[in-house]
């Protein structure tokens, strides 16, 4: 097998719809990507969807489909002085442009900016600052936006600019997708595959393409050197001779998190750092952190010191405004007070018990006393009659009336 330093998923990807794997809903024909790549219409857009869907490679067609220049940057190392650049070359080109006219032809002339594509990745990593000095350039058109992102851009996105842009949903690839890419990148290799390998890498990958090709990739390197076909115990070996890296769709995601809310439930302060310093310096998202900590607030904490809930939004608003490096300070002082807090979660417990009981009996009757009484007739009927402002009286449907959900915690 001759050896090829480019990274396989980046040598086999398309450059075509023609040779593109999946997102039939928007690159099948007439779908609304296939119809903006057909057309060279490109409003700014957001590719929203799990990792190795797809998301860069339809970037890129973009790119090599518009007149404009196309400028690609990744959120996790970009700041502002970067996008600055990029805003002034526009800029600068237009008075360039404008010089060579006539003093006629200028006042004819249309003063909005030819613009640039801007690619950006992982566009959820940009601070909500970051984002505001994106919003005019997008709004004046000139920037033609296309971000990408594996996060809900509800939650990622500024309002201002997501009402700019266009949504579009990625889904993860299906088995017989990523096993149509699996041959073509034992193909690029000149490599021989059986089919239970196959198999196990489009269950392995979990609609990730990047994730398959990855390890047919270091598969081949280690174990194809004679010729030799790639096997399910080939797989098997390179994922455990190979450092395990943090996953954010993974496994090792799940238990990171796990132990990190676990650690604080206990009041383990030293643990619940240790598994905060884990994820960040991992890559995890600092955002998403800073959510499980408002979360944990209120589930775990709870009433037992309601201030919690008032420092993990304060947390969760430093990170979004400041960002990586800095937001690290505010995630350790938030985690330190959350883990030595005291616990208490009688206030979720009692929601949930309610809950039941709302799927059990469903919509029970609203005692008479307690019901709105906006009209002279529905006061004839008895709606709110007997109401008291202060009552020790149950206020639950008949059926519920010795219910007690509320259970403080000792």
């Amino acid at each position: 097998m001759a050896q090829n330093k480019q990274p396989l998923p980046e040598r086999i990807r398309p450059k075509s719809l023609e040779g593109f794997i999946g997102q039939k809903h928007l690159v099948g024909e007439g779908k609304p990507l296939y119809r903006a790549l057909q057309q060279k219409t490109i409003p700014s857009i957001i590719l929203w969807g799990p990792p190795g869907v797809g998301k860069t490679t339809l970037a890129r067609m973009i790119a090599d489909t518009t007149d404009k220049p196309f400028h690609m940057l990744s959120a996790v190392s970009a700041g502002k002085a970067e996008l600055r650049k990029i805003v002034e070359s526009v800029t600068s080109d237009t008075k360039t442009k404008n010089t060579q006219l006539d003093m006629f032809a200028i006042q004819e002339a249309d003063d909005t900016p030819d613009g640039v594509v801007l690619f950006l990745d992982e566009i959820h990593r940009f601070n909500k600052a970051q984002q505001d000095f994106l919003l005019p350039y997008v709004e004046d058109g000139t920037i033609t936006l296309i971000g990408a992102t594996t996060e809900n851009p509800s939650f990622e996105v500024i309002s201002a600019l997501l009402s700019r842009m266009q949504v579009f949903t990625l889904n993860s690839l299906s088995a017989d997708e990523l096993t149509e890419i699996v041959k073509r990148g034992a193909q690029d290799l000149d490599l021989s595959i059986t089919d239970d390998a196959i198999t196990f890498l489009s269950n392995y990958a979990n609609g990730d393409a990047r994730a398959a090709l990855n390890l047919l990739d270091n598969s081949a390197r280690l174990y194809s050197q004679n010729g030799d076909a790639i096997t399910v115990e080939n797989l098997r070996e390179t994922l455990q001779s190979k450092h395990l890296r943090y996953d954010k769709t993974g496994e090792e995601h799940y238990n990171t998190i796990s132990a990190f809310i676990k650690s604080m439930r206990a009041s383990d302060v030293n643990a619940a750092l240790y598994y905060l310093a884990r994820m960040v310096d991992s890559g995890e998202d600092p955002k998403f952190i800073a959510r499980r900590m408002v979360i944990f607030a209120s589930e775990d904490i709870g009433i037992a010191d309601s201030n919690a809930l008032v420092i993990a939004n304060n947390v969760f608003r430093a990170v979004e405004t400041i960002g990586l490096p800095e937001c690290q300070y505010n995630l350790a002082h938030g985690v330190t007070y959350l883990a030595k807090a005291p616990k208490d979660r009688s206030a979720g417990s009692a929601y949930f018990s309610a809950l039941d009981d709302v799927k059990q009996h469903g919509n029970l009757p609203i005692p008479m006393k307690i019901r709105n009484a906006p009209t002279s007739m529905m006061k004839n009927m008895g709606y709110g009659a007997g109401y008291e402002f202060y009552s020790d009286e149950s206020y639950l449907p008949g059926e519920l009336r010795n219910k007690q959900y509320y259970r403080a915690d000792d």
